[in-house]
């Protein structure tokens, strides 16, 4: 118990660190590309195709980050997912992926969906 809490905290440092250390110019990515570099750099391995999260990764669309607190996550992460410097993804990638993340439409309501209202 005290080690996740202070995991948490940990993490909420580094996050706030980052918007510090790394602030991202905030610039239109383009969301083609944004998918290109999320399947390249395997970010669908954990996190699915489509953001939808899974058992190794939590959900990251349709609603991400913001694009500082999604960089600043991305580079210095202590949790389960190693840090990815700029040598290996970089900044305009990151952009591209949050453009890629808040294209994707919100799942339909599940009131809407006739299978589950039987």
């Amino acid at each position: 118990m005290r080690f996740a809490r202070l995991r948490a905290l940990a993490a909420i440092a580094t996050v706030a660190a980052g918007l510090l250390v790394a602030p991202l110019a905030v610039a239109a990515g383009s969301a083609d590309k944004g998918k290109a570099a999320y399947v390249q750099h395997g970010c669908w391995q954990c996190h699915g195709f489509v953001g939808q999260g899974g058992v190794a990764g939590p959900k990251l669309a349709p609603n991400p980050l913001p694009p500082e607190a999604l960089t600043a996550f991305v580079r210095f992460t202590t949790g389960a997912m190693p840090p990815y410097s700029k040598a290996i993804l970089s900044d305009g990638d990151l952009v591209d992926i949050h453009a890629y993340l808040q294209s994707l439409p919100k799942a339909p309501d599940y009131k809407s969906i006739p299978l589950l209202n039987p």
